[in-house]
């Protein structure tokens, strides 16, 4: 399991919540964003998180040594999405990485709407 490992000191163990809550948070610094996305329960649309919940966003799979993220976020219109989607990709990495020692895998970023404000 990647989120877990040994010291001369003893154990540390990261739940993948934990995860989910830094990628989150590190997406949401990224200019163009406008929220991370849930599929909603009762009718399988997609709809905006609160702040408390952009884990619900996230989706982290663990692999033997190394953990995978899948974001869905929602970005603002006008924005060139493939430059944001890096950005994006780029942050998660960096912070998930230095923040928890772990090593990123994949980071896919799945854009479920584009939000128009007039």
């Amino acid at each position: 399991m990647p989120g877990k490992f040994t010291t001369n000191l003893g154990s540390v163990s990261i739940d993948d919540n934990v995860i989910a809550t830094i990628a989150g948070l590190s997406a949401m610094e990224c200019y163009g964003i406008v929220g991370m996305a849930s599929k909603n329960a009762t009718d399988g649309f997609f709809e905006m998180v609160k702040w408390e919940n952009l884990s619900k966003g996230v989706k982290i799979i663990s692999q033997e040594n190394e953990v995978n993220i899948d974001l869905h976020v929602i970005l603002q219109y006008g924005v060139k999405i493939s430059v944001v989607a890096g950005n994006i990709i780029e942050k998660v990495k960096y912070n998930v990485e230095n923040l928890t020692g772990l090593k990123v895998g994949n980071i896919n970023v799945y854009v479920q709407g584009i939000n128009v404000q007039k």
